[in-house]
């Protein structure tokens, strides 16, 4: 027996634009199950909270009795969506794109339901002879295209828009007739996007969708869209203390955000700082569990408010890091940039400017960005810590 669709009030609950205008009312008054369509581009691994606003009305569709299609941009990775940027985006190689790809859907079904998601590769249609492409990029005009506002700034500033970035609206809007998708999903910079593929739809003579924008969570400066490229996103993957702490660090007039998007509540009326922290608790259970919750929180509490280091702290092994080799024993000379890289994963590059910037920490002493290499006698036994959450116990060489 196939459960009955949710009323359209609910699912337009907390979307910025439901278009066209009754068209999902419509829709929904059949009372046939809908195909809610969210595409992907797998140009990262991780997905933080920025992606959980759409999974969650995704998610909120399925309980209704619909199903998702979630198309995998495998093939549209490869051009790279200018949407929202004024830069030409990178392409990634197929390799990095299939990773990311399998990341992503593992983390997906943190928040969908796994039984009630179709996924599709859009490289099973866009793969195409170019004949058939040639068909498709003739059913729209470069005055159409045209119209998107970030090709419009671009333009105006003498910046390079690519003929590649001028397929993609057309490739997206292809999918949506491939799945024969009733309604997509995206946040409010893809509205473009969404519009254009009932554009696709009508010139295949497929039904057009409805489209639902979702607005786009603030990063934890509070100012730009949460990314991963800006330093400035959750991940859902993170460690419990690390979701903790970032949340702890968002400004306050963004947290009646996070509780509406992310956990789907109003935040409490009490202090700030309390509000804070049970909004961190929520999203640490969410995708951990309660006592990680817990366990964070007192991570917090005992590095941040009583400004000590932390339980258990992991240690590094040193042989495994590339370009350090312990031959000299305590007298061997350790380069810091390479140490950070191999302890923190990440780049040798950032880890010099955590230096220049004060952000690495020897048994919370700060380290002096010169010298970059010090011997091992110094570092031995030690803790190292980067940035505000990051700890790693350096141990001393045997003998």
């Amino acid at each position: 027996m196939t459960e009955s669709p949710v009323p359209e009030p609910d699912l337009a609950r907390g979307a910025e634009e439901v278009l066209p205008e009754g068209r999902l009312a419509q829709q929904l008054s059949k009372g046939d199950p809908l195909r809610v369509k969210f595409g992907i581009d797998p140009t990262a691994p991780d997905i933080h909270l920025g992606h959980v606003v759409l999974l969650n009305k995704l998610a909120q569709f399925q309980a209704g009795g619909h199903t998702v299609v979630l198309i995998i941009g495998d093939y549209t990775a490869r051009v790279g969506d200018p949407s929202g940027r004024d830069s030409r985006r990178p392409v990634l190689t197929p390799a990095e794109i299939d990773a990311n790809a399998a990341t992503f859907q593992d983390q997906a079904f943190k928040v969908l339901d796994r039984d009630r998601t179709e996924v599709r590769f859009n490289s099973e249609w866009l793969d195409m002879p170019a004949q058939d492409l040639f068909q498709l990029v003739g059913k729209a005009t470069v005055a159409r295209l045209l119209e998107r506002e970030d090709f419009t700034k671009r333009m105006k500033e003498d910046q390079p828009i690519s003929a590649l970035e001028l397929l993609y609206p057309i490739l997206q809007g292809f999918d949506s007739v491939q799945v024969r998708s009733d309604v997509e999903l995206g946040g409010t910079d893809q509205k473009f996007n969404l519009l254009f593929a009932r554009d696709i739809q009508r010139a295949y003579e497929v039904p057009e969708q409805s489209i639902l924008t979702m607005p786009i969570l603030p990063g934890t400066d509070g100012k730009e869209r949460m990314s991963k490229s800006a330093g400035n996103y959750v991940g859902v993957t993170d460690p419990p203390e690390e979701i903790f702490g970032k949340v702890m660090s968002i400004p306050d007039e963004v947290m009646g955000t996070y509780y509406e998007l992310v956990l789907g509540e109003e935040a409490p009326e009490s202090s700030p700082v309390e509000a804070k922290r049970t909004l961190a608790r929520g999203i640490v259970e969410r995708f951990h569990d309660g006592a990680a919750a817990g366990a964070a929180e007192s991570h917090f509490d005992r590095v941040h408010v009583s400004h000590g280091i932390p339980d258990g702290v992991e240690q590094i092994d040193l042989d495994s890091i590339d370009g350090i080799q312990v031959k000299n024993g305590l007298d061997t000379e350790i380069h810091l940039p390479l140490l950070l890289s191999g302890a923190f994963g990440i780049s040798t590059s950032e880890a010099r400017r955590l230096l220049q910037q004060g952000g690495v920490k020897l048994d919370g002493e700060p380290v002096p960005p010169e010298p970059l290499d010090v011997p091992l006698r110094d570092l031995a036994g030690r803790v190292l810590q980067a940035g505000k959450r990051r700890f790693k116990a350096i141990p001393a060489p045997p003998g």
